[in-house]
């Protein structure tokens, strides 16, 4: 049942979905540059009324939940974008480094905002598909001796995670840029133990071909 605002008149769904996007698009703006940025100072740079966006969202916990499914949901898309069944393992971690890099930026403040505010499990939670689909590359390779074995395949997937949000940041905040993603899945695949003229050609051969689809 919709509800009326003072002045008599019912609000329209498209309104408020609009809103919603409204304070959605403000707060992953806010919130990068500034993990610190108020509700009211999001409301503001979003447009929108207090009182409307405290009706979306009642606090800050559930506005950083819903960035975090917003943000695991675009790396499952990129991802499922990236897949391309029959490809050896050592393509598919590349697109898969290059679809991560594509949402670099989401996924970065999934991370450091959900384990702030929501916990390491709940994240562990959120992002236990894409993880999954990541060990099982990392896996498959490793037992094709494509990637280094020394630990296993979860273990490795983290601290290949690790790199990247790495990256990520430092692209972010330093005068370094990598707007394809090349340098970054090269140094993703070179930690994942291949050698870095083998990594380098696959990485420009997968972008060449434009394999890797870019959501922007």
């Amino acid at each position: 049942m919709q509800t009326t605002d003072p002045s008599g008149r019912t609000p329209r769904r498209s309104d408020a979905r609009s809103n919603r996007r409204r304070i959605l698009a403000a707060a992953r703006q806010k919130l990068r540059d500034d993990p610190a940025a108020s509700l009211d100072s999001i409301a503001l740079a979003a447009g929108i009324a207090r009182r409307t966006f405290y009706g979306h969202f009642s606090n800050r916990r559930a506005l950083i939940a819903e960035l975090t499914q917003e943000a695991a949901q675009a790396l499952q898309e990129a991802f499922a974008a990236a897949r391309v069944p029959g490809t050896d393992p050592l393509e598919t971690m590349t697109r898969m480094a290059l679809a991560a890099w594509a949402v670099g930026d989401q996924y970065r403040m999934l991370i450091s905002l959900g384990r702030r505010h929501l916990g390491e499990e709940t994240i562990r939670a959120t992002l236990a598909p894409a993880r999954a689909e990541a060990v099982a590359a990392i896996r498959r390779g490793q037992h094709e001796g494509v990637f280094a074995d020394h630990v296993p395949a979860p273990v490795l997937t983290q601290a290949l995670e690790a790199l990247m949000l790495a990256l990520a940041a430092e692209n972010t905040v330093s005068t370094w840029a990598d707007p394809t993603g090349e340098a970054a899945a090269t140094a993703f695949l070179v930690a994942a133990g291949v050698a870095p003229q083998i990594a380098s050609r696959r990485v420009r051969t997968v972008l060449r071909e434009h394999l890797v689809a870019v959501p922007r």
